[in-house]
């Protein structure tokens, strides 16, 4: 076998593992974040807690995921990805594991807060382990599919709770969920390949972007803030769609149906839509899927239920869509070097933005209504298209994947 043999070989072996422990740990992580709804009402009964309390577990957990994940990308920046993200995912283990093992909620609280500690490892540290692995369209769609494995996560994690809770009681069930995260992060540590530091050249310094243009300062900010839209619309529209159906007569049942018809709808958007961005382009994509999202958000309005029911799959292609080719383009507006770092800030943001527009829009629905609260919010969204223009010299247009 030849230098040049082996190189491509050994190439192909770190992209399988790269995509293994990345689309595994995405996976886990999300399942384990999902899996905190399921606990909720077992956790109601046994420690006599209202729904206040109810919601600040939800928050002690979120809000450390998100609030960690830059400092996390510092700690791999110096000790290391594969010894972080490997540590990370353990104690999100560990902290299901000490879940099972509490009794009372000081100490359920804290097991909460050790396992969101763990999992704000995983965003940055992953989606820059496939950045390495993968390169220009063959990196979008492979960020594409990695944003995809986090709802294969959402899915199996939750109903894997729940059936293991019919054959055993809570605390061990979920002790044995979180014993799989242990031992995923001694697997982690095993099986990720080490890449060495990139350092930035000067021609990157100063910005050689694709098609001739150049990546500017004001690049990776302007993709930050078509995220945060994106994110905020994307909570807003779900806070408002079991009111607008509730009006046109759904009863709970036809609510859960429809969500959930918006949820499948988005995990394959995931995956479509990096597809199609590798071949358009990433700003011709992000046009398509943001108009489809507004026009469908107010085609919800006068349709009747059954009309809904249809087009709700649709909307949540479009919806969710976007994420994977705005992830997909970080790599394009930043040095190699600085990708883990901008990472961390871009999920950091966009997390942050779906944490907080429920509220805000909540206040626009009181004051004005569901209906005109809609019409806003996918309004908004449209301002997302303008930005992407001023990112288009710099960001990838249509090519094909090698």
């Amino acid at each position: 076998m030849t230098a040049t043999a082996e190189t491509e070989t050994s190439a192909k072996s770190d992209e399988r593992r790269a995509a293994g422990v990345a689309f595994g740990a995405h996976a886990l992580h999300d399942g384990y974040t999902d899996l905190v709804y399921v606990m909720l009402p077992i956790w109601q009964s046994e420690f006599g807690l209202g729904f206040a309390a109810l919601g600040l577990m939800k928050t002690v957990f979120s809000g450390t995921l998100a609030a960690f994940q830059i400092p996390s990308s510092f700690l791999a920046e110096r000790y290391g990805a594969p010894i972080v993200l490997a540590i990370g995912t353990a104690m999100a283990g560990l902290g299901y594991c000490l879940a099972g093992l509490s009794n009372g909620v000081m100490l359920l609280v804290a097991a909460l807060f050790v396992s969101g500690l763990g999992a704000s490892t995983q965003h940055p540290l992953a989606s820059t382990l496939i950045a390495h692995a993968f390169s220009g369209a063959r990196s979008r769609a492979a960020l594409g599919t990695y944003n995809f494995s986090g709802d294969i996560g959402k899915m199996t994690m939750p109903a894997a709770g729940s059936l293991l809770f019919l054959i055993l009681p809570w605390r061990e069930a979920v002790a044995l969920l979180g014993g799989i995260g242990v031992l995923a992060g001694i697997a982690i540590f095993i099986v990720m390949p080490r890449y060495r530091d990139e350092v930035a050249t000067p021609a990157k310094e100063e910005g050689a972007g694709h098609g001739g243009g150049r990546v500017r300062s004001y690049s990776f900010p302007l993709l930050l803030s078509v995220g945060v839209i994106d994110s905020a619309t994307r909570m807003a529209f779900l806070i408002f769609l079991p009111f607008v159906l509730t009006a046109k007569g759904a009863g709970l049942p036809t609510v859960g149906l429809a969500l959930t018809l918006v949820f499948a709808g988005g995990a394959a958007g995931k995956l479509v839509c990096a597809w199609i961005g590798a071949r358009i382009g990433t700003v011709a994509t992000v046009w398509l899927t943001e108009s489809v999202t507004a026009a469908g958000i107010v085609a919800l309005l006068p349709l009747s239920l059954e009309g809904a029911m249809v087009l709700l799959p649709i909307v949540g292609i479009a919806l969710n869509g976007t994420s994977s080719v705005l992830y997909g383009s970080v790599p394009d507006l930043v040095d190699p070097a600085k990708r883990q770092r901008a990472f961390s800030i871009f999920y950091t943001g966009t997390i942050g933005a779906g944490a907080v527009s429920p509220a805000i829009y909540g206040l626009l629905g009181d004051a004005v209504g569901v209906t005109v609260a809609l019409v806003v919010v996918a309004a908004v969204v449209l301002v997302t298209l303008p930005i992407t223009l001023v990112l288009r010299p710099v960001l990838p247009s249509a090519s094909t994947l090698s």
